[in-house]
């Protein structure tokens, strides 16, 4: 695994030079098929793996098969992480410099943050919303942008059928905010409109 990929997450940046480099040789690359599955809801945990390139998908299944995507991970970001601090170097960092768990309060504040907020998405706004929201997440500020995930999982991150989200892409087609150009190419034209609907 490069080392710049242990430096520049959040959490590794705020250990001490020598422990990254000692969780650095511990580490390993693999390499995974598309629609392969790292690990399954539920299993125990008991390795943090960090994107060197491509992207995945964090998904949960109902109890009837259905799945929804709860993030798409980028190059550069981490999950499992969680599992890290069963790892003694760790620990014994910790424990000689306490205010390092400041660093994990923070991470967890984060993902405790990002999951009310998709609960929050999830109960409170509609398809169209949801949708827009998204759009504007995966463009990450662009206006010109390549969606990055499959319909299906656009729609598995929306919580809603593919036909229904793209029936909402379709309607902020047809209202100017948003076109298409090319396979996954899209363009927003109206941010304030498509902020406005993802807020309501």
């Amino acid at each position: 695994m490069p080392t710049r990929l242990l430096d520049t997450t959040d959490l590794f940046a705020a250990l001490p030079a020598d422990v990254v480099s000692g969780l650095q040789e511990q580490a390993t690359t693999r390499r995974y098929a598309r629609n392969e599955v790292v690990f399954h809801q539920g299993e125990g945990a008991d390795e943090l793996f960090v994107i060197d390139r491509g992207r995945i998908a964090i998904a949960q299944r109902s109890s009837d098969g259905r799945e929804s995507v709860v993030a798409v991970l980028e190059a550069g970001e981490m999950f499992g992480e969680m599992a890290l601090f069963d790892e003694e170097p760790v620990r014994a960092v910790l424990r000689a410099q306490p205010g390092l768990l400041w660093v994990v309060v923070r991470l967890l504040s984060l993902r405790l943050r990002a999951t009310d907020e998709a609960l929050a998405d999830a109960v409170f706004l509609d398809v169209p919303a949801r949708t827009a929201k998204r759009l504007l997440d995966l463009s990450s500020g662009r206006d010109r942008f390549s969606l990055p995930i499959t319909q299906e999982e656009l729609a598995g991150m929306v919580g809603a059928s593919r036909e229904r989200v793209n029936k909402a892409i379709s309607l902020f087609t047809r209202l100017g905010w948003v076109s298409l150009e090319g396979r996954n190419q899209y363009r927003i034209l109206d941010r304030q409109a498509l902020e406005e609907r993802a807020a309501l």
